[in-house]
């Protein structure tokens, strides 16, 4: 960090879905029950998981060929996330190395929080159900704020209530997105390449300051910081 007053990093915020918790099953699981409601076969995985960085509107998208203005496009869309509310922990938990490193920054007196463009009803209730939500500093959702991201508003409201500066934070996502919102909030940034990124897309072209192919390798980047 480079502010030559204070130079420590003192804040670490992720993206929920791809980067901190692994939660593709239960939304691929939720948008084949509602294709099954419909009368349509369910999807390959495999093609689902790509998209579920993207959010709802995505998997509008790819399950039904409806997108923003369509007018199918608001009921199906809030029919989706009522039948994703049903399940949403089911099978989530937060990618592997996850929980060490939150124990890591914890332990290290470093704050950390959640900025993601998922509704708060369903941010909430993913992160009480994996007992998240008393140790995150700062939570912020896609409903937080009238911005959202690639913004840097959710982001700097995520710094107000947590009380750290920017420039004092990194912020890990694994979407354009969130590295876009991250630059602009001035942060420095981490790719989560283990996360839900398309194979057509170039993460390079991101420009993030660094990416890491797994949680675990996260901390060592956040120790060359320090």
């Amino acid at each position: 960090m480079t502010d030559p007053s204070n130079p420590t990093l003192r804040g670490v915020f992720f993206d929920l879905d791809g980067t901190l918790v692994d939660t593709a099953v239960d939304m691929g699981a939720a948008l084949n029950l509602q294709r099954q409601a419909h009368g349509l076969e369910e999807l390959d995985f495999a093609l689902i998981r790509p998209q579920v960085s993207h959010g709802a509107p995505a998997l509008m998208k790819l399950g039904f060929g409806l997108s923003h203005g369509d007018t199918d496009f608001d009921p199906m869309r809030r029919q989706f996330l009522e039948t994703y509310a049903r399940i949403v922990a089911q099978s989530s938990r937060p990618f592997s190395g996850i929980d060490e490193l939150l124990t890591r920054l914890e332990n290290a007196g470093i704050l950390w929080g959640v900025v993601t463009n998922k509704p708060a009803f369903l941010t909430d209730a993913l992160l009480s159900a994996l007992a998240m939500t008393h140790r995150a500093a700062a939570v912020i959702s896609g409903d937080t704020l009238a911005l959202r991201k690639p913004h840097p508003a959710p982001l700097l409201e995520a710094c107000r209530r947590a009380g750290v500066a920017p420039w004092q934070c990194v912020y890990v996502g694994d979407a354009r997105r969130d590295i876009e919102a991250g630059h602009n909030a001035g942060m420095k940034t981490i790719t989560a390449a283990y996360g839900y990124i398309d194979e057509a897309e170039n993460t390079e072209t991101w420009a993030a300051d660094a990416t890491v192919m797994d949680a675990a390798g996260i901390w060592p980047l956040l120790e060359s910081w320090r």
